[in-house]
């Protein structure tokens, strides 16, 4: 799923929303001697480094497969078409999300049906079985900002249904509710390796994860023309493949996934200590709030009232900041077609939601800058 864009950026930013650059000079050496690795062998595509990298990644997300893939609105839609979703089908998924995960419901043939979110910006699945028809084929819950949907009872409702459940996990690698981890729950998971994402690749990439051969076997063969093992052709499809040089490079990052992880979540830590005194403010549960959920924090959204002048002050102040999808939900681009849903909550939430700078290279200092400069809007 194509990560969000953050403001217009400016020079002289003091704290910016993703710093690149820094990310890049921690792990230069090692960097440029993978590429040198992988250019000198002249494996460049389908070769040992995505077999490796696919290995890892599924001993990682705790699932017998894995299946590298060009980025995670393809991982989305090549796995609905594994599982079997066709023309007319409903598939029941969020607007609070990049338009990708509609898209790709779209292009599978299938109609997006929309719920609302909760508290905790996902999914409400006490509202699944109302929006459930004789259609429905799928369920999509998309795990945002580091945080997983409340997964058992929306198993529960699409076991007792016969529904497939495919996880949007772009957001959401290494985050687990009781004890799971995110991915490894339905048919399919999808992850994002955008490089603005807790494991970020240099350029677009992604993956699919699953438990079953078959799904694995029928997505190898979407993402390369439609071509098996045999070298047949099954039917039409698509180019849809990760490269062996973003393979090796993920392979080299997912090294550090869980020492980038435990960064994320002392700077969440730290947020919350900093801010939670500013009544105006709802913010994400901090790291342990909750036993069964445990958060990897891909984002730090918080509702803000004033949200707009609030935006305007951290601008002026050097901090870059980001509003999710230019302040809309999926059904509110009219363009396609999704406006009759009514989601009261969602659309409450894109009026007051922002998203403050979390990246694991922001320093302690920086982390106290933002956080002091919220206080001051807010009058603390």
């Amino acid at each position: 799923m194509t990560a969000l864009l953050p403001l217009k950026t400016q020079p002289g930013w003091k704290v910016r929303f993703v710093d690149y650059p820094r990310q890049f000079r921690k792990m230069e050496t090692e960097i440029m001697e993978t590429i040198h690795s992988v250019l000198s062998q002249g494996d460049l595509i389908l070769r040992r480094q995505l077999l490796d990298f696919e290995s890892g990644f599924a001993e990682f997300v705790g699932t017998r497969f894995a299946v590298g893939l060009s980025n995670c609105t393809d991982a989305i839609h090549l796995s609905l078409r594994a599982a079997g979703i066709k023309a007319g089908d409903e598939v029941i998924t969020v607007s609070h999300t990049f338009v990708a995960t509609a898209a790709a419901i779209h292009h599978a043939g299938a109609v997006p049906v929309l719920v609302d979110i909760g508290d905790d910006h996902n999914m409400d699945v006490r509202l699944l079985e109302k929006a459930i028809t004789p259609k429905t084929r799928a369920i999509v819950p998309v795990h945002l900002n580091g945080r997983l949907c409340d997964m058992d009872p929306l198993m529960t409702v699409a076991e007792k249904h016969g529904l497939i459940v495919i996880e949007d996990s772009a957001q959401a690698l290494g985050a687990s509710y009781r004890d799971k981890r995110g991915g490894s729950f339905g048919a399919a998971g999808c992850f994002s390796f955008y490089p603005a994402k807790l494991l970020g690749a240099f350029g677009d990439a992604g993956a699919l994860t699953t438990h079953s051969e078959e799904i694995a076997e029928k997505v190898r063969s979407l993402r390369d023309h439609g071509r098996n093992k045999a070298g047949d052709i099954d039917g039409w499809s698509f180019n849809c493949r990760m490269d062996n040089l973003q393979a090796a490079l993920l392979n080299l990052k997912l090294a550090r996934l869980s020492e980038c992880i435990a960064r994320r979540r002392e700077i969440a830590r730290l947020y919350h200590e900093r801010l939670s005194s500013v009544t105006e403010l709802r913010l994400p549960p901090p790291p342990g709030a909750s036993g069964i959920y445990y958060d990897v924090f891909q984002n730090y959204e918080i509702e803000a009232p004033q949200r707009d002048k609030l935006v305007s002050f951290l601008k002026e102040k050097g901090i870059e900041i980001l509003i999710p999808w230019g302040g809309k939900g999926v059904h509110q681009f009219k363009a396609l077609g999704l406006s009759d849903f009514e989601l009261p909550r969602t659309e409450r939430l894109f009026r007051n939601v922002l998203m403050l700078p979390l990246h694991t290279e922001l320093t302690d200092d920086q982390i106290e800058y933002v956080s002091d400069v919220v206080r001051k809007f807010y009058g603390c």
